[in-house]
């Protein structure tokens, strides 16, 4: 017997909640249920992260989260508690697995295009970290943190998730034409980790690219990995494929906690009906159950969806019109009804079941993700963003006047594009400057070289933040301006 926490969730959670726990009681499924208070309801009672001290010391101690959707209150400054879980527990991969459900008519379904592709999103970096500045009164900044160590987990991840599917194909979607460091550092990532699996086919895609071949072609497909934000969004593309968020598992995967849950709304115009749909939350629970190494409860539960799937069985939000939609209960009991039938599609095998001992880690500190040091780190110079509603010659005197033999000011930027000692008049401003002011001497600066820098420009500009000019050995560790 195993026991995971389960968080109901808000809206519809409760409703789709009990109904999934009663199919998998109906098989005999080995698990032990702690529920724990999380969701909007827990912010309401003033808890800030969506969820009571109790609810975490619980999940820390089980390893495995159970939960239903939730929804996090508007207009109050607080981040999701979905994202907050996510985060906090360091489950760091986000496997998403799209397949042709029969009986759930598609386009693709309709043209005989039968889909099974999983995507495997970065799930604690990117632009997730919410770490946003108001530099003026115009702009408006987000920084984007993509680490070695976080890329290396999902990707490292990836690979072996594919090598035990025994897919052919593993596929990294990037944007590192655009974004040469951050999604360019992705990529890297992702080559190196591919020389230790030569028997799959690894290469790249430009995600707006795989948008377009998602849609056209999904089949060619087997694998895909991405970095959080492009990972969000195609995910989200690749539910639309198979019939929407309500037919779409999600399974977060960390190295000592675990999450499975619906991605779907917590649907608060038809909640308290029982009219809801609970596949995502079953499909979810499968995936949770094959985690913990209950494959035949898992196979037998899934043929009995499939096979109802098949048979025209249908909430209210899918499936043939002419025919009656059951309620949530009633959908649980059919497929509970089925159990032991083998659908015509894709049956799962019957595997035999390897429980899985859950490991309950007491830490004693913050693991600290490192990656082997590299040649030593030389400060070349600084970028300088600052506030000024001048034009750039005029911004130029003025920055000319505080370099020293220590400093030569290179380029100034707007908003990425060089406009500054070249530039063009019909690039559009705003109010915030970069001023790129790199050493020049080749033995590099210190950073109290650049604290007395930032001393002389604040004396003629508001200073809105600085970034430190990095070479590794030979490698630039900063991009260059548009035009520059």
């Amino acid at each position: 017997m195993t026991k995971i926490a389960v968080a109901k969730g808000d809206g519809i959670g409760p409703e789709i909640m009990k109904a999934v726990i009663e199919i998998f009681n109906a098989a005999n499924v080995p698990l032990e249920y702690e529920y724990v208070d999380m969701g909007k309801w827990v912010f309401d009672k003033g808890y800030s992260n969506g969820m009571t001290p109790e609810a975490q010391e619980t999940i820390e101690s089980l390893g495995i989260l159970f939960k239903g959707p939730m929804e996090t209150p508007k207009g109050k400054g607080v981040k999701s508690v979905n994202v907050t879980a996510r985060k906090t527990w360091n489950t760091y991969a986000n496997k998403r697995v799209f397949q042709t459900l029969h009986g759930v008519d598609t386009v693709f379904s309709k043209a005989g295009i039968p889909i099974d592709l999983t995507i495997v999103r970065e799930n604690i970096e990117d632009t997730y970290g919410g770490i946003e500045h108001m530099l003026t009164q115009d702009v408006a900044l987000a920084r984007r943190f993509i680490t070695r160590p976080g890329s290396l987990q999902v990707i490292k991840y990836a690979f072996e998730m594919a090598k035990k599917k025994g897919t052919k194909r593993i596929t990294c979607g990037h944007k590192a034409n655009i974004m040469k460091i951050t999604d360019g550092l992705f990529l890297e990532v992702f080559y190196e980790v591919a020389k230790d699996y030569p028997e799959l086919q690894a290469d790249d895609v430009i995600v707006d690219d795989l948008c377009m071949k998602l849609v056209t072609r999904p089949d060619i497909f087997d694998v895909v990995v991405l970095t959080n934000l492009q990972g969000d969004i195609v995910s989200d593309l690749c539910a639309g494929l198979v019939g929407g968020l309500g037919f779409a598992p999600s399974a977060n995967i960390g190295d000592h906690i675990s999450i499975f849950e619906a991605v779907h709304g917590t649907a608060p115009d038809i909640t308290g009906k029982n009219i809801a749909n609970p596949t995502a939350l079953l499909l979810s629970g499968l995936a949770m159950l094959r985690h913990l190494g209950y494959m035949r409860s898992a196979s037998m539960i899934e043929n009995a969806l499939q096979y109802t799937l098949e048979q025209g069985v249908r909430t209210g939000d899918f499936g043939d019109r002419s025919k009656p939609a059951l309620n949530t209960t009633d959908f649980a009991q059919a497929i509970i009804k089925n159990f032991n039938q083998l659908p015509a599609h894709n049956p799962r095998p019957m595997l035999e079941d390897k429980p899985v001992t859950q490991t309950v880690f007491k830490l004693e500190k913050n693991p600290m993700l490192l990656s082997n040091e590299e040649e030593y780190e030389k400060i070349v110079g600084v970028d300088i963003f600052l506030e000024c509603e001048e034009q750039p010659m005029a911004l130029a005197d003025k920055a000319l006047k505080h370099t020293t033999d220590l400093f030569k000011l290179v380029t100034i930027s707007n908003r990425g594009t060089q406009v500054w000692p070249k530039g063009s008049v019909f690039t559009n401003l705003v109010n915030q400057y970069r001023c790129r002011f790199e050493s020049v001497a080749e033995t590099g600066l210190t950073q109290i070289d650049i604290l007395e820098l930032y001393k002389r420009m604040a004396g003629d500009f508001k200073i809105c933040s600085t970034e430190l000019l990095n070479m590794v050995g030979d490698k630039r560790m900063y991009s260059l301006a548009q035009g520059q």
